[in-house]
């Protein structure tokens, strides 16, 4: 299988040159040239295996260039017990209802991206021997709080590997930040950026294509290459967790082969979404994929609309993660809705750094709506989700599965579609312990993150996750911060 380029079709790589490039030159992301299949015999034949063997068979029609023992070893050694706590790395929860949600934060750093940056380094390993020539890769990372940490823990002292990682400095949770900067680890560096997320990963698209910063780390034998899910090696272990999802419905009994199931999805970057997609695109029998947002709403306007506008005003919210105004995964989307017109995607791409907006044809928006809905809520709404949820379920969700949640009733409620549905839960509640105790019980300023995390465990009996209460008295290693147009500087200074 060879990958092309959304902004230059006529670009064709491996899927090792795509993992260990991150991003192709012009600017574009990689995209497989064709789907692979998935049949119901192939789904029913999975609903009996484990989690290492669903994803070896997913990843495998992907990773053609590497090994069946590449793949295997990859994956067995990313989904293990002593990673991810208990057996299942992706467990689903039943609530009352029926709606099953599916629990992507029992890895080493609480949250989603582990499902994917616990195995990346291995796909980086197996196809840095394949195309990197002997240059130590460096991964360059913007995150909006939970990618950042994932990607520390996952590359931390992996060999012939540098990793650096920019934050918003006033936009992740206290939890999240102390995750960052107390990394171990000595091949790691994390420096803060004056802004917000979308100026993090404004500056380090700005670095990955400048060509003079290239060639100077060509001369010290270095390379970049990128953990965010531009990088199409972290996109690809997400679309796994859906099949597992639809797999273990089977089992439970809550669906029957071949019924067709709706997937929510709190999204920012819309990455996670968009491996829903994929796995659709494959066979897997989804019907809708609901878009949840916060008030940062550009995806929900997009979504209903067909014109993508970031010239609004950005909000901090209780669900950081989400705090997002320029979608990079979008792109992929509109490349395969488009009927890979790479022209027009590039143009659209220009508009939107230009003009901060575009609007797609009414040929891709029919499309569009075809697929998906799409919803927001405040942050009002989300504390009062978690808090109803609780008080229902005796279930304690984080601030973005919030999110989804809420969105989902609406949805629910205002369509009256009763199709089986599956929701990402993205995080653990305790990364976002001050905002989850507030939904509960008034008054809790003034207290440390960890008296917090303490008095919510206190209240619901929730267990508290041995990597977040492992953080309690340790000091932070890394303290720069940084403005968008000296992050160059910071990141030459981080290398040494």
């Amino acid at each position: 299988m060879m990958y092309n380029s959304t902004r230059d079709r006529a670009v064709k790589v491996t899927a090792a040159e795509a993992i260990a490039r991150g991003i192709s030159e012009e600017g574009g992301l990689f995209v497989p040239e064709q789907l692979p299949s998935i049949t119901l015999r192939d789904i029913e034949d999975l609903v009996d295996k484990n989690y290492v063997e669903r994803a070896v068979f997913v990843l495998s029609r992907f990773l053609t260039d590497f090994t069946d023992a590449e793949v295997e070893e990859c994956a067995a050694s990313a989904y293990t017990a002593e990673r991810f706590s208990g057996e299942h790395p992706a467990p689903v929860h039943f609530m009352k209802d029926g709606t099953a949600v599916l629990e992507l934060w029992h890895g080493p750093t609480c949250a989603f991206k582990d499902m994917a940056l616990q195995i990346l380094p291995h796909f980086m390993r197996v196809a840095a021997k394949k195309t990197a020539d002997g240059n130590e890769i460096v991964i360059l990372v913007a995150t909006s709080g939970d990618t950042g940490k994932a990607a520390l823990e996952g590359f931390r002292d992996a060999p012939h590997t540098r990793i650096l990682v920019f934050y918003p400095e006033n936009g992740v949770s206290p939890m999240q930040k102390l995750q960052m900067t107390t990394q171990e680890g000595a091949n790691v560096g994390v420096c803060a950026i004056r802004g917000n997320f979308d100026d993090a990963q404004t500056g380090v698209k700005t670095i990955f294509t400048d060509p003079v910063v290239k060639e100077k780390l060509a001369k010290a034998g270095k390379q970049f290459s990128s953990a965010n899910s531009i990088n199409w090696g972290r996109l690809l272990p997400q679309i796994v967790y859906y099949i597992s999802a639809y797999c273990d419905m089977l089992k439970n009994g809550s669906i029957k082969l071949g019924d067709p199931i709706n997937v929510v999805v709190p999204t920012g970057n819309f990455g996670n979404i968009l491996a829903a997609y994929y796995a659709r695109e494959m066979g897997l029998p989804i019907a809708r994929l609901v878009c949840a947002s916060n008030c940062n709403n550009v995806l929900t306007e997009f979504l209903r609309t067909g014109t993508y506008d970031r010239n609004r005003d950005f909000h901090t919210t209780v669900s950081p993660s989400m705090d997002i105004l320029i979608s990079s995964n979008l792109e992929r989307l509109l490349y395969h809705l488009c009927g890979e017109n790479d022209t027009q995607i590039a143009d659209w791409m220009k508009q939107l750094k230009e003009n901060g907006k575009y609007t797609v044809s009414d040929e891709v928006f029919a499309k569009i709506n075809d697929l998906f809905a799409a919803g927001w809520c405040d942050d009002e709404q989300t504390l009062q989700e978690i808090h109803d949820i609780y008080e229902r379920e005796q279930y304690l969700c984080d601030t973005h599965t919030a999110v989804a949640m809420r969105v989902y009733r609406e949805y629910r409620d205002s369509t009256k579609d009763t199709t089986p549905t599956v929701v990402a839960s993205t995080a653990n509640p305790y990364k976002f312990s001050a905002s989850v105790l507030s939904a509960l019980k008034p008054a809790i300023d003034g207290k440390d993150e960890f008296a917090v995390v303490d008095e919510l465990h206190a209240l619901t009996g929730c267990p508290i996750p041995a990597p977040l209460a492992g953080l309690k008295g340790k000091q932070p290693r890394f303290t720069g911060v940084c403005d968008r147009d000296t992050m160059e500087q910071a990141v030459f200074e981080l290398l040494g």
